[in-house]
């Protein structure tokens, strides 16, 4: 069980890193817009934090 937390969290850093930091500066704008205007920056960010810390 431990195993596919960390696979899931390494999962999500990844897919974080390939979106946010491959990406230009418009392109984060265009992301951070979209998270905010769906409300779901508050759940994204939280969870992505809590992968990366795993993940680690």
């Amino acid at each position: 069980m431990a195993q596919l937390v960390q696979r899931m969290a390494t999962a999500i850093d990844d897919m974080w890193r390939s979106i946010w930091h491959d990406s230009s500066t418009a392109e984060k704008v265009l992301v951070a817009v979209f998270l905010l205007v769906t409300g779901l920056a508050i759940p994204v960010i939280p969870i992505v934090w809590i992968a990366r810390f795993v993940a680690r």
